[in-house]
């Protein structure tokens, strides 16, 4: 796991962990994908091993491979060392999907834990990835555990929206935010992860990551340039004839498009804002009524399994309302 960007951040635990006095709770909030759920498991296993083989660390946050924390850890066998997530509604297929929250069982299941002290040194490490998934039940038991933490437990609670959260779960923790990486920084993570990729591709990736590698990444593979460029003529050209909107229906439409179908509902909200920002006057009110009516309708088609022809048809619409009459 690399760690690129956010240095503020990662400055501010290194320096608590050198000063002796590690706070108990750390809330890693900011975009989803810039990397918090990453740092936190980075953080996570330097604190453990910092326990228990300082001498062969060296100075940073690399914990090599072959130390015994790291080992265990690998193995999810390490005693001082537990991760909340959400789990794959069926258990027998564990690469399908998630369930929708992290439960009030698995906090409660964390309870047999603390009622030992930690087994390898005088610490251990609890991750929650994220803690915005955490079912409200879930989340008032954790604020026990927050209130009144067990000796030698440090919380490193990931946030994509620390603002829904309990009021009385934040001010518990020390923040460490982190903010949308710079696009030099997003390209060379995409640029390692995506060795194939076009230049073209990779410049359209970026744009569509604002900031966030992971997002970024998440329309890998989809020829999200291609859809780019049938999004900037919509806009530019308005389509008079339905050509376009025709020709991505027809695209996006069958089942096996979903994929594409889907990054397209995604990313037509953000090119629409894009697009609004050298806008002023009724051209900016146009523009941010399409996009406010494109929100709406990429949130809705999915969960309301809405005809996808039909749905790209009217999104693209929205689009070419930014052309200039």
């Amino acid at each position: 796991m690399r760690l690129i960007g956010n240095e503020p951040a990662r400055e501010a635990l290194a320096a608590a962990m050198a000063s002796g006095a590690l706070h108990h709770a750390w809330l890693i909030a900011g975009p989803e994908g810039v990397g918090k759920g990453s740092f936190a498991r980075i953080a996570a296993l330097r604190m453990l091993a910092e326990a228990v083989e300082l001498e062969k660390l060296s100075p940073g946050w690399d914990v090599p491979g072959g130390t015994r924390t790291a080992h265990l850890i690998e193995a999810g066998a390490h005693p001082d060392y537990r991760e909340l997530v959400r789990l794959p509604k069926d258990p027998d297929k564990p690469d399908e999907a998630l369930a929708r929250s992290i439960t009030i069982a698995q906090v409660r299941g964390l309870q047999a834990l603390f009622a030992t002290k930690p087994a390898l040194s005088g610490r251990r490490v609890i991750v929650i990835d994220a803690i915005d998934d955490l079912e409200r039940a879930g989340a008032n038991a954790l604020l026990k555990s927050l209130e009144e933490p067990p000796a030698g437990t440090i919380f490193l609670l990931v946030s994509h929206a620390p603002g829904r959260l309990l009021p009385t779960i934040r001010s518990r923790c020390r923040l460490l935010r982190f903010e949308p990486l710079a696009d030099a920084q997003v390209a060379q993570i995409v640029r390692a992860e995506l060795p194939d990729a076009t230049a073209g591709e990779i410049d359209a990736l970026v744009r569509a990551g604002e900031g966030s590698p992971g997002r970024a990444l998440h329309f890998g593979g989809l020829d999200i340039a291609a859809l780019e460029a049938e999004m900037a003529a919509l806009a530019e050209t308005g389509d008079p004839s339905n050509a376009i909107r025709g020709r991505l229906a027809k695209l996006l439409g069958p089942k096996a498009a979903q994929p594409r179908y889907e990054a397209f509902l995604e990313r037509a909200p953000s090119f629409i804002a894009e697009r609004a920002k050298g806008l002023s006057g009724e051209a900016l009110r146009t523009a941010l009524d399409a996009y406010a009516a494109a929100r709406e309708l990429g949130g809705a088609a999915i969960g309301l399994s809405l005809d996808a022809g039909a749905t790209v048809f009217e999104m693209s619409g929205l689009i070419a309302r930014l052309a200039r009459r």
